[in-house]
């Protein structure tokens, strides 16, 4: 089992704008957290803070390693998604995770396809496998549904659901059910 996730007065000044301040939560393994709140509100912020692409204004971040999948999935437009996912699951040591994940989010089909055929669905989908292969306990997803369609985002709940009964967590900035049983919520702004 995993350490929880523990954020403590943490706080974000984006260039001279105070987007949140005094935010408390664990998350503990096996647990999820919603992060809610209008546009603008920090959500995107939060979950950067929270994989160390931005550093804290204030406040203390600790836990267990984590993978991030922001708005964008970093697919180079000539590479095939194969070769491009068997990268990242190298620097992830994730290799042997990789074909699992990738049958998980319905894109292993897609494996020999350049990424610059991939529609927004699909590449929202390699971007999903990416998450799986690492193998990290915490996953970080803001708004993770996007661009999915229904089936899709059922093959998300799944992988979210078997995650968490493995003892991984999960943290998603969400506009509604992604299908997330019981998640703790966080409403910024």
């Amino acid at each position: 089992m995993s350490e929880p996730l523990h954020v403590e007065g943490l706080a974000c000044l984006r260039g001279d704008r105070l987007l949140f301040e005094d935010v408390d939560f664990m998350v503990a393994p096996g647990g999820a957290l919603h992060l809610e709140g209008p546009n603008g509100s920090g959500k995107s912020s939060l979950l950067r803070l929270l994989a160390g692409l931005l550093p804290p204004f204030a406040g203390r971040i600790t836990g267990p390693e984590r993978s991030f999948l922001g708005h964008e999935v970093a697919l180079k437009p000539r590479m095939t998604l194969g070769a491009e996912l068997s990268h990242w699951a190298r620097l992830d040591g994730g290799l042997d995770r990789l074909p699992a994940a990738m049958a998980a989010m319905n894109v292993a089909g897609l494996a020999e396809v350049p990424c610059r055929h991939l529609s927004s669905g699909q590449r929202r989908r390699a971007g999903l496998a990416r998450v799986l292969t690492s193998g990290a306990a915490l996953w970080l997803l803001d708004e993770p549904t996007a661009g999915l369609d229904t089936a899709s985002s059922a093959l998300l709940a799944q992988a979210m659901a078997a995650h968490r009964a493995g003892g991984g967590m999960v943290v998603a900035a969400v506009h509604g059910d992604i299908g997330l049983a019981s998640p703790q919520l966080l409403r910024l702004g």
